[in-house]
């Protein structure tokens, strides 16, 4: 049996959050008070909505910075989905700000409400230059859980954006319906992308199939080798997203000495490189052995 783990972690990932969410609590902290200072209830749901964020935000990073540990007995594959779990936290998080906020467009959509304009257009700027560089340093991000966590951004970025355009708009014309208007295009379509995001990391925690591995490519491959006769019992899931896990029974052929079986193995092993694997476990087994889990 041959066992590899990878030990390769994103560092900066924790670094970018913990950037992230002083912007995001600090931003909050500015639009309560600049929110009752305007009398914009916009920017006050925001704040409200921001004010979730921050949380969530808070709970990635620990969850990012806990996933860092290293394995245990208790937690023998290590810590790494503990990053996966903030992910969907997260994305629960998100999907509630997203219904309050489509809640609130469409009640304001009903009765409008004509806030201060140049208040609005001053906070816009400022919000849009502050999620807007949270949003850039986690736009790279390898994890789900900063994929997730950039979508909080992404919507406050162009929540503000449309602060920004209703605000100008209205500083000429007396058109309150227009903040309501676009907050609920843009939240409807952060919600989307929120769920497509909720269900890629459902998949890898009921331990799907990871899409960038293709299992029939990969057991071709293994099958083409010189006295690999079938493979039963392959299995390939994902940690976190990011690092995958593979593990297959592989039943040889014509090997006369234990030679050939280390040749086997290093020939798998070659081939499982070239895929992005922190872990895998073959069991060779010899033709005329039989695998009580090969039924």
């Amino acid at each position: 049996m041959s066992h590899s783990h990878s030990h390769n972690h994103a560092h900066s990932s924790g670094k970018n959050l913990k950037i992230a969410f002083f912007l995001n609590l600090g931003f909050t902290l500015l639009e309560i008070v600049g929110g009752l200072y305007v009398n914009s209830v916009a920017i006050l749901s925001d704040a409200l909505h921001d004010l979730g964020d921050s949380l969530s935000l808070g709970l990635s990073w620990y969850l990012n910075e806990h996933s860092k540990k290293q394995a245990n007995n208790k937690f023998t594959f290590g810590y790494s989905r503990f990053s996966l779990l903030g992910a969907l936290i997260n994305s629960v998080v998100l999907i509630a700000g997203s219904v309050y906020i489509i809640i609130e467009a469409i009640e304001r959509l009903m009765a409008p409400e004509t806030p201060n304009a140049e208040g609005m257009l001053l906070f816009a700027i400022l919000g849009i230059i502050v999620n807007g560089y949270a949003a850039f340093k986690l736009s790279g991000g390898k994890t789900l859980n900063e994929r997730v966590v950039s979508l909080h951004l992404i919507e406050d970025v162009l929540g503000w954006v449309a602060v920004l355009i209703a605000s100008v708009v209205m500083l000429f014309v007396h058109a309150p319906f227009l903040d309501p208007l676009l907050s609920l295009g843009i939240t409807l379509y952060i919600l989307y992308n929120v769920v497509k995001r909720l269900k890629e990391t459902m998949g890898i925690m009921l331990q799907g199939t990871p899409s960038d591995v293709n299992p029939e490519q990969l057991k071709a491959e293994i099958t083409q080798l010189e006295n690999v006769r079938s493979l039963h019992h392959v299995h390939i899931w994902s940690l976190e997203g990011e690092h995958h896990v593979f593990t297959a029974h592989v039943k040889v052929c014509n090997t006369t000495s234990l030679n050939h079986v280390l040749q086997v193995k290093k020939a798998i092993k070659s081939i499982l490189k070239n895929y992005p694997f922190s872990h895998y476990t073959i069991e060779i087994e010899m033709d005329d052995e039989l695998c009580e889990l090969e039924n």
